[in-house]
């Protein structure tokens, strides 16, 4: 695919969904750091109604740590893998209050060190709460970028070093969000509705689908 090509998808998507942002309910960069750990193998949907729970009663640090492990798997019993996310949250939470001030860190290496936390909830962080422009690959932007042509690669880090380095910079800061709502709503992964695809005819993908 060619950088022209590449222009006009992000073009498009733009004008379509001029300010896109997460699904995920957060108010807050330590807020959107509980919610993208808790959403793991879960869903948006089922995420915000747990933090809908759990944020008016503990929405920092300290204040988890203070309802304490059980408190905490009782507000998110609902997600799955709650168990671990729980124990995992407990202990970020212990490390940004020690180490931290109770404030989220700004950098990929002190957010990576967080129980719970790799590579792609780091950049969530980092783009989404702070503005950076990185792009956090999941199955949605994975497939998308491979199927479109936008951005190939055989893992998660090699599709996100082409994107960062093929997605034109006025498009880098959003440019996850456009790819993993396109990926939910639109490039499904067993039945793309091609037919209502606002780039359809920009897609490189050989086996459309009218739907």
């Amino acid at each position: 695919m060619n950088a022209q090509k590449r222009f006009d998808i992000f073009a498009r998507l733009r004008d379509h969904n001029p300010e896109p942002t997460t699904e995920l309910h957060w108010s807050g960069p330590f807020e959107l750091l509980a919610a993208v750990l808790l959403s793991a193998q879960a869903t948006d949907v089922g995420v915000n109604k747990a933090t809908a729970r759990l944020f008016p009663v503990a929405n920092t640090p300290q204040a988890i740590l203070d309802l304490g492990l059980d408190g905490l798997k009782e507000h998110i019993r609902t997600i799955g893998l709650y168990n671990t996310k729980a124990e995992n949250l407990m202990k970020a939470c212990r490390i940004l209050v020690e180490q931290h001030a109770g404030e989220v860190p700004r950098t990929r290496q002190a957010l990576e060190a967080l129980p719970g936390v790799g590579r792609k909830t780091a950049n969530v962080v980092l783009n989404t709460a702070f503005g950076e422009p990185t792009i956090a690959v999941d199955t949605h932007i994975f497939r998308v970028s491979n199927r479109t042509g936008i951005a190939k690669g055989k893992d998660v880090v090699e599709v996100e070093q082409k994107l960062m380095r093929h997605v034109p910079r006025e498009f880098r800061q959003d440019a996850h969000h456009w790819l993993i709502l396109h990926g939910r709503y639109t490039c499904l992964a067993r039945k793309p509705r091609c037919g209502s695809c606002v780039i359809e005819d920009l897609c490189e993908f050989k086996d459309k689908i009218d739907l």
